[in-house]
């Protein structure tokens, strides 16, 4: 196990996301950030605080679950069931600007799922999306508008995030 990023260094990549982002918000408040469950929500949830506090104007956020839109679905896994978890976002997404938030760009199948999901609830006018970690890999034609970092793990190796709010510990490893 290799650690990748510290917990300043997340704290780090994060106000760098942030100065990355701020410039392209709508000054019509048009705007809302999005969070991917699970790791994405709790990253959402940061930079919402932090545009807040930055443009001091209160921004619409919410957290979207992408389990039912996975491809993967109905690939058995140690014979488990995928677990369910509510989508909570209450506003209309319909020619918002969306900021979608995820931990570690891969494969891009769960940005698709998201983007599928989130569709189905509107149409936003942009969706626009920031992740903590770009590891290369794209199965489908899926890029982040603002990366934190790039990294080149083998497709073998996993990165995981490990954030306080869902985990107790704040660091990212890669396995």
């Amino acid at each position: 196990m290799k650690k990748l990023l510290t917990k300043e260094q997340i704290a780090q990549t994060l106000d760098e996301l942030l100065t990355k982002i701020l410039p392209d918000i709508p000054q019509d408040g048009n705007f809302a950030v999005i969070g991917i469950r699970s790791r994405g929500e709790v990253l959402a949830k940061r930079l919402c605080k932090a545009i807040e506090a930055k443009t001091g104007r209160a921004v619409l956020s919410g957290t979207l679950d992408i389990t039912l839109y996975r491809d993967d679905f109905n690939v058995p896994k140690a014979h488990t069931q995928p677990k369910v978890q509510a989508t909570e976002i209450e506003f209309d997404v319909s020619d918002k600007f969306i900021l979608l938030v995820d931990d570690v760009l891969h494969t891009g199948r769960s940005v698709r799922a998201a983007m599928d999901a989130l569709t189905d609830l509107g149409r936003p006018k942009t969706i626009r999306l920031a992740v903590l970690i770009d590891r290369g890999h794209q199965e489908l034609p899926i890029r982040a508008d603002y990366v934190g970092i790039r990294t080149e793990a083998p497709p073998e190796q996993s990165i995981n995030v490990f954030l306080m709010e869902s985990d107790g510990i704040e660091e990212v490893v890669i396995n």
